[in-house]
């Protein structure tokens, strides 16, 4: 049993630990900080389910040691350690992620041949961040075999380099290439940089407890009732689905990216303002940044990328979206979600094929974007494929004549829709603040730590990436 409290970064536990850590991290010489951040990692990690970080430190030996096999061998040998690298990895992901809605997907196969399923359900618990962690464990094998990253020597900064806090369970992926060499690294204290990391921290914290988690009240009682609301109020949930996710999880980021510049290290940037894209291709050059890449580097490139007749690149592209929607969840939510970014990119490239001189004005690109991206986020919220559906047809019945219904005071609706407008303003004209001058730092710093104290939710309130 778990008796240790969820180190969730939107709790004041977070708040103590990461205070405690930081100043440690400086007060201590430089050879024992790396000890003292796999230790911390190690708790923040054991906050959550204790048992687990067994299986983390499962894969970290298993992929320590396949690093120097693979650099150790040549040939078929190099390739065989890479691969069973790859399946033990994949193999841990596939059990404790896949292998109930497997189980369960049989069931329902079965079940039309009126045949029963003798496989008992798992009553497991998907370790947290587990497709992240693995994810970025796996970059480092290839890397190793495909000759860009020598083999970590010492365990222990490999370990750090797999379970690094800030990022462990909701990314950004990192490459051993940027963040491995950060830990041996000397980093002094610079008070630029860590105005640099707190403002960022800030903005994450306003993102998350501020926005995100006061839209996910509305959204939460539409999808939960479904039924119970009209059109209006569907279209409602629907877009402001789209900003609590992406507050929400670009809100972690940018916690995750604050809380290590603050000590000296810099993780990559994981959005670059997602809604202002004009076109879907865009969007995955803006959204989750780490994933994309990663999925283009690892799967998509060597599958062929767009090289090659156009079949073979449908083929990689419907490849590359089915296993991003699946690596997303346990759901075949998750896999339609994939499917149809893929179609939506293989039509807009398409339409640029046969009408190459159609150039539509660059806000109604952007509209028509997002538009399309939120309507695509149906099915990443709904339960089942039978509940994003039903969303669908609840829009479709949309009149002049309804009004918004939601369980909360309109006020409360102005406000979001404020918050919203603000968010976008910020994105599209103020992307950096100088923080050369120290009363401007404090002003927006000290105005940010108070909208969060005000208007924030603090309900505890998990990240939806978590989950993944």
């Amino acid at each position: 049993m778990n008796t240790f409290t969820p180190m969730l970064f939107n709790s004041l536990q977070f708040l103590i630990f990461f205070g405690f850590v930081t100043c440690a991290y400086f007060a201590l010489p430089h050879r024992a900080r790396w000890l003292l951040l796999l230790l911390s990692s190690c708790y923040f990690y054991m906050a959550f389910v204790p048992e687990y970080i067994l299986i983390l430190f499962f894969t970290i030996l298993i992929d320590f040691s396949a690093g120097h096999l693979i650099a150790r061998s040549s040939g078929k040998k190099r390739k065989m350690w890479l691969i069973i690298s790859i399946i033990s990895n994949v193999g841990i992901l596939a059990f404790f992620k896949y292998f109930n809605f497997l189980n369960t997907s049989l069931t329902g196969l079965l079940g039309l041949l009126h045949a029963g399923n003798p496989i008992p359900a798992l009553q497991i618990i998907l370790p947290i961040g587990l497709s992240f962690h693995t994810f970025q464990a796996m970059s480092y094998t290839i890397e190793v075999y495909r000759g860009n990253q020598q083999p970590e020597k010492h365990f222990g900064i490999y370990a750090l380099y797999v379970m690094f806090y800030p990022q462990l369970v909701a990314g950004p992926i990192e490459r051993p290439q940027n963040l491995l060499p950060q830990f041996r690294e000397k980093h002094t204290y610079d008070s630029m940089r860590i105005r640099s990391g707190l403002m960022k921290m800030a903005w994450g914290f306003f993102k998350k407890v501020v926005i995100a988690d006061r839209l996910a009240a509305v959204v939460d009682e539409c999808y939960g009732n479904v039924a119970h609301h009209n059109g209006l109020t569907m279209w409602v949930a629907v877009f402001f689905y789209a900003f609590q996710i992406y507050c929400d999880f670009s809100g972690y980021s940018d916690i995750a990216l604050g809380a290590a510049r603050i000590m000296g290290f810099h993780l990559m940037t994981n959005f670059n303002a997602p809604y202002l894209s004009r076109s879907l291709n865009e969007f995955w050059k803006r959204w989750h940044i780490s994933l994309s890449s990663w999925f283009k580097d690892y799967l998509y490139i060597p599958l062929g990328g767009s090289r090659g007749n156009w079949l073979k690149h449908v083929r990689n592209l419907l490849i590359i979206f089915c296993i991003s929607g699946l690596w997303h969840g346990a759901n075949w939510t998750f896999v339609i979600w994939g499917l149809f970014h893929a179609v939506y990119l293989l039509a807009e490239m398409l339409s640029g094929k046969l009408f190459p001189r159609l150039k539509l004005p660059s806000p109604i690109r952007v509209s028509i974007t997002f538009l399309a991206v939120s309507l695509l986020w149906i099915f990443f919220r709904a339960h089942t494929v039978v509940q994003a559906f039903e969303v669908f047809a609840k829009l479709s019945e949309i009149s002049l004549a309804q009004s918004v219904s939601l369980a909360m005071q309109t006020k409360e609706l102005i406000f979001c829709v404020l918050l919203i407008a603000g968010l976008m303003l910020k994105e599209r004209f103020l992307k950096n603040i100088a923080l050369e001058n120290r009363w401007v730092f404090y002003s927006v710093f000290g105005g940010l730590v108070l909208c969060c104290y005000l208007f924030g939710i603090y309900d505890q309130k998990q990240f939806i990436y978590f989950q993944f």
